[in-house]
């Protein structure tokens, strides 16, 4: 289950992987891609940070800011970002606030085992901070050609 398109996205704070605290309002009057992934460095997650990473001036030159956001620390968020040469924040959500907030948490089932994780969702917020798109099934490989095939 995930918010709505249409919706207004919940105010959101976090600290970014340089330490810095980063809200939702720095982004007023931009187009955020706020996007889920379960854990810092795993393959997947990974293939999705490089997507946006290596789309990421196309994504800046059609007015969208890239926030990406897990329960990571903020030291596993810097290691991952440096590694990877993320060119965007990461949000170190280790209280799980914004995660709840966006409803990107619940329980999976994973080699038939059940587990609470933290669900691939990526959402396009719009200038007035009002959801304009919800991805539920995140293609990790195509994750900006998803978003960009709507607009």
């Amino acid at each position: 289950m995930a918010l709505k398109i249409g919706q207004q996205a919940p105010s959101w704070s976090g600290v970014n992987q340089h330490g810095e605290h980063i809200t939702s309002a720095q982004f007023s009057g931009k187009k955020v891609i706020l996007f889920f992934y379960p854990k810092a460095s795993t393959p997947g997650c990974t293939v999705e940070a490089c997507n946006f990473r290596d789309n990421y001036v196309d994504l800046v030159e059609k007015g969208f800011e890239v926030v990406g956001v897990s329960a990571d620390t903020v030291k596993r968020q810097l290691n991952f970002a440096s590694k990877q040469e993320l060119n965007y924040n990461l949000i170190a959500d280790e209280e799980k606030s914004i995660i709840l907030a966006f409803e990107a948490w619940g329980w999976k089932k994973f080699m038939g085992k059940e587990y609470e994780g933290i669900y691939r969702h990526t959402y396009v917020i719009n200038e007035e901070g009002v959801i304009e798109q919800v991805l539920e099934k995140v293609k990790t490989k195509e994750a900006t050609e998803q978003i960009l095939a709507l607009y």
